[in-house]
């Protein structure tokens, strides 16, 4: 790995973080020595990437990374232009309705729009999604070029709950599932007692940016509510994409 993909990979691990860490922790944490953690840190801090408290002298993460996202949303505002049909979705079914867009080889939730209801699944806005393990990740894969889905399947497949497919022909077939209706469902694959139905948003090229997807505790959603689910959460992700584009043009 590069000097720059060191640091920057050091920057995703204090970003993965809900607390600020020391320097040593950091260090194992992110298997490198402390000088080179600490020079890494040095830089980082000079452009406002990380700040280090002056009294525990432990760090977080810094400005510029806010600095950048709202420059970014100003250009592309993906998030801003799908929040009214997240929260349209959300209020149509009760559930917890999230999108996510891929960057930087990751598929990550950007928007999150929470039920209501006192039983309700939680997203964490910033969280990385599984390709093989989440609905947003399957409904993603589905749509990619073959040869791409292939090499996301090609690496070991992570065990997130006994439910969690990790048999790469096995995930095939759920892709072809969702490719035929449009939409994925998933039952438990990521987290133990949540069903979860998503679509991909499509850029006008064909190739999927991102998901939106409703996660739901599965004692609330039977077979026939799910794809009354998937079918809504693919015509708001189609929504999305038109407005999205359109507006772009």
């Amino acid at each position: 790995m590069s000097t720059i993909g060191k640091a920057l990979a050091l920057l995703d691990s204090l970003c993965e973080l809900d607390r600020d860490i020391g320097l040593s922790d950091l260090a194992r944490l992110s298997a490198l020595d402390k000088a080179t953690t600490r020079r890494f840190l040095v830089e980082l801090e000079k452009y406002g990437f990380v700040e280090q408290d002056g009294e525990t002298r432990k760090y977080r993460l810094g400005a510029a990374p806010v600095r950048l996202a709202r420059i970014r949303q100003a250009r592309f505002p993906f998030a801003s232009v799908a929040a009214p049909f997240v929260k349209a979705l959300a209020d149509a079914v009760g559930e917890t309705v999230h999108l996510s867009e891929f960057a930087g080889g990751r598929l990550a939730t950007i928007h999150v729009e929470d039920s209501t209801q006192a039983h309700r699944v939680i997203v964490d806005v910033g969280a990385t999604l599984p390709l093989h393990a989440t609905a947003s990740g399957l409904a993603f894969l589905a749509f990619l070029p073959k040869a791409e889905a292939d090499r996301a399947l090609a690496r070991p497949l992570q065990r997130f709950s006994p439910e969690t497919v990790i048999d790469a022909d096995a995930v095939r077939a759920l892709l072809a599932e969702t490719a035929g209706r449009g939409f994925s469902v998933n039952r438990q694959g990521f987290e133990t007692g949540v069903i979860s139905a998503a679509a991909p948003i499509v850029a006008p090229n064909g190739r999927p940016v991102g998901a939106l997807a409703v996660a739901a505790p599965i004692a609330r959603a039977d077979s026939a509510k799910i794809l009354d689910i998937g079918e809504r959460t693919a015509a708001a992700a189609a929504a999305i994409a038109e407005k999205y584009y359109g507006t772009k043009r």
